[in-house]
C-alpha cells in the first residue's frame, strides 16, 4: 500500500491497481467547516487532473483533482451524507472515490510524505 500526494493537496492510496483518494489534512484545515461534497459518477473515467469533484466548506468552494488517470469504482456515499467527515478524519473515513488506475506510473510522480509536508507548509 503506497499513499502519495499531489499539489492540489489530494491524497492517493494505491492498492494493487485501485486507489483511494482524498483531501489532505491542509486542505480541509484551509476550507474549514466543509459543509458540501459532490462527488463524480460511479464508471465515469477521468485524465489525471481533470476535476473529479467540489468540496464547499463556509469559507470557500475548491475543485477536486483526479491525482492519475482512471475510472471511478465507488464513491464514499457517508460522506456525502455527512460532510464533515472530510474535517474530522480526512484520511480515513473522509476518503471522496476510489479509482480504478489506467496507468500506474503516473503514481510514481506524485509527491512522498515528506515532500508534501514540505510544499504544504511553503504554500
Amino acid at each position: 500500500m503506497t499513499t502519495k500526494y499531489t499539489e492540489d493537496h489530494e491524497w492517493i492510496t494505491v492498492e494493487g491497481d485501485v486507489a483511494t483518494v482524498g483531501i489532505t489534512h491542509h486542505a480541509q484545515d484551509a476550507l474549514g467547516d466543509v459543509v458540501f461534497v459532490e462527488l463524480p459518477e460511479v464508471g465515469k473515467a477521468f485524465a489525471q487532473k481533470d476535476v473529479a469533484g467540489v468540496v464547499e466548506s463556509v469559507k470557500a468552494a475548491a475543485d477536486v483533482y483526479m491525482p492519475v488517470s482512471g475510472t471511478v469504482t465507488e464513491v464514499n456515499e457517508a460522506l456525502r451524507d455527512d460532510p464533515a467527515l472530510a474535517n474530522s478524519d480526512p484520511l480515513g473515513a473522509g476518503w471522496f472515490f476510489k479509482v480504478k488506475l489506467s496507468d500506474a506510473k503516473q503514481v510514481d510522480a506524485l509527491l512522498d510524505k515528506t515532500a508534501y509536508d514540505a510544499f504544504a507548509a511553503a504554500n
